[in-house]
Formats: structure tokens, sequence, C-alpha cells
């Protein structure tokens, strides 16, 4: 069987870490000293520089966003359906990077990473983070590859907000803004989801207070709960239906029958759930939860959205879709009737999907494709 991988591919990748010396202030005023991110790249950098695209990782995202490490690597990255030569990123005209957030768990500066100041795994010490922070580390690597605009920062979900957050901390330094599936802010159901997850994360014995490293253990039940609760809310319930139904994966209503009945949604979720507490640090879990939980753009502009948008200097395109009701498409239209007002040059689109909040990120939708596409493709670059 070959292992030759298709022709949109961006092939067989390599991540790239990079450290920073200089003391970063965080907004929740304590100042990390030093700290790696890692990232991705694909494509090439253009002699102007003005060809380079951000992509911003949602909750459970990393800087692996295409391409594979391997011929025999099982999946690609996150984004892989997107970005690649003929795709809506595509990289034979653009130069994409990808970066893991600083807090993450995949080669990033996070909760699992040394202290250096005690040579102890940070754990529940490491500082809390807000979007912005992340906006600010993403600057260090613009300067550090010398991208002085970016030809668009693009993000679904939590990488939506980060992309807001740029057009209004740094206007000049980016020519589009890409915000899919997102939110100016978290409505009260979010939050309680969130928090629903992380007392699943906390009420793991094997938590120890956020300290769970230094115990040598790890909280892998509450963090596949979490996991499970999270990726409930992600589907739609006619997806969810149209997959599983109340198909049974063993058991029987029959009397007479003792072998306890198990539904195939059942062994799905559980399946996610302990896959992903494999993979994930729970710290880096309740972290970025609570960055979603805090996000609130137009907090510093009098809770004025409008006001806040009238900072930006891009245009903007913002995507959402129908069976999504973690960020319905109501969120993205009051994002963009403040751009509206703020006089901002912005496209709008609804996207029928039904796959729930996941629909960004899944292949074979040919309006979405086409729709980012289009936009992409408009996207002017010197050769």
């Amino acid at each position: 069987m070959s292992n030759a991988l298709p022709e949109d591919s961006v092939g067989i990748v390599t991540c790239k870490t990079i450290s920073f010396d200089e003391p970063l202030r965080l907004a929740c005023g304590r100042v990390l000293k030093q700290y790696e991110l890692m990232i991705e790249t694909y494509g090439t950098l253009n002699a102007a520089k003005d060809n380079a695209i951000l992509i911003c990782h949602a909750l459970s995202g990393d800087h692996h966003a295409a391409g594979k490490y391997h011929p025999d690597d099982k999946k690609p990255g996150w984004w892989d359906h997107y970005i690649g030569p003929g795709k809506p990123m595509d990289t034979n005209k653009f130069f994409i990077v990808s970066i893991n957030n600083l807090g993450g768990c995949h080669g990033s500066t996070g909760p699992a990473s040394i202290n250096p100041e005690n040579n102890e795994p940070w754990g529940a010490d490491f500082p809390n983070l807000r979007v912005r922070d992340w906006v600010n580390t993403q600057v260090r690597v613009s300067d550090y590859l010398e991208i002085e605009q970016w030809a668009a920062v693009v993000g679904g979900s939590l990488g939506g907000m980060q992309a807001m957050r740029w057009s209004l901390e740094y206007p000049e330094r980016l020519r589009h803004c890409i915000v899919i599936a997102s939110a100016m802010k978290l409505t009260a159901q979010n939050i309680a989801f969130n928090e629903t997850a992380r007392r699943a994360i906390i009420a793991d014995p094997k938590f120890c207070d956020g300290n769970y490293l230094a115990h040598q253990t790890i909280p892998k039940d509450g963090l596949s709960v979490a996991r499970m609760i999270g990726h409930i809310t992600y589907l739609s319930g006619g997806g969810m239906g149209e997959k599983f139904g109340r198909d049974l994966r063993s058991g029987s209503f029959k009397q007479g029958i003792e072998e306890p009945v198990e539904f195939q949604i059942e062994s799905y979720l559980r399946y996610k759930g302990e896959s992903f507490s494999k993979t994930f640090d729970a710290n880096t879990y309740i972290l970025m939860t609570r960055a979603l939980d805090y996000f609130d753009l137009a907090r510093e502009y009098d809770h004025d959205p409008a006001r806040a948008f009238s900072h930006a200097l891009c245009k903007f395109l913002v995507i959402s879709f129908t069976s999504d009701w973690r960020f319905a498409p109501e969120r993205s239209q009051e994002i963009v009737n403040a751009m509206i007002k703020a006089d901002q040059d912005v496209v709008y689109a609804e996207i029928e999907s039904d796959y729930g909040h996941d629909a960004f990120l899944v292949p074979n939708q040919t309006r979405y494709i086409d729709l980012f596409s289009a936009y992409m493709n408009k996207i002017e670059v010197r050769s």
C-alpha cells in the first residue's frame, strides 16, 4: 500500500522551537522572563514578505495544522483540508505560519514545562493568560520572521477571538481578518459548560491541586470527562443523531438478556475522551477555557463593540454555521453588525451545515470551501 501523500498536501513537515529571552508582561500582571513557542510553516515567504498568513488555533489545537511528520502518520494536521496547494489557504500563493499558543502542551512553554526558577513543573503556578497575551507573543514571532504585516490573520472559535484582537491591538499589521464560528464574548451557557468541564478535572483525585506532575500522576479520568462534555457541545443534535442514532454497540433490550446496554454514542464519547486525555495537559485545558471565559472584545471600549472595531484598518470575512449552537450564527451577526456600525469592510456568510461547531474543520463542505477560497484568492500579494 502506497504512503504517498496527496498532491494537494503540504507534504512532510517539521516543527521549530523559537526561544524568547525578552521578558513578557502578561495581562494578569505577572512576568515570564523567558519562554518558548513551537511553530510550523507551510509555503514560501516571498521577497516582499507580504504573502504571510497567521493561523490562530482553537482550544485543543496546536501548531500542527497541515501535512504529516511521517508518511505513516494516521492523521495529518488539524486543518489539513484547508491548507495546501489549491486549497483555500493555498501554499502556492501564501506562506502560512501556525503557532502553538503560550500555555499549550505541544512544545510551547506551558503548565507542563519546567519552571527555571525551581526546576519543577510549573503546574498550577503557571500564570493565567488572556487572548491578548497570545496575540502579543504572536507579534514577537512576526518580528522574529521579519513579517511586518500579515496578508491575513485567520482563526476559528477561540482562534477567531485572537484574530479579532489582532485587528484592534495591531491594526497596521494585518490586511485581512478571517473570523470563523466565533464570538465577541462567551454566553453564560458557554461559560457554564467550561466550568462544568473544569470541575470534572479538579474533582479527579489525581489532580492534586494542579500539581499532579510533581506527584507523578495524571488526572486522566477527569480530563476524559471534560473532553466528553466539550465534544458534545461541538456537535449538532441532528448530526449526532444521523451518525449514531440510538444504535447499540452491545447489549439488548430483550427480557432475559443480562448484558448491559451500551449505545454507540457512549462508546464514541469514551474513546474521544480517553484518547484526548493521553495527549493533552489538564492544566492547559483549564487555562485555555478560562481564557475563553475572560475574553470580552469590547470591555476596554466601554462595552461598545462598534467603538472597538473603529480601530481596525483591515478587511473582514466572518463565517458562521447554521447548526453551531455553541457559537451560534447570532454571535457572528453581532460581530458583523458592530463592524458595519463602525463602517468596516466586511463580508459575512452563514453556511448550511449539520456538523455543529466542528463544521469549520470538516472537509467536503462545498459552499464553505468555495466561499473561503474565493475570498482568499482576492487577497493581493506581490510575487
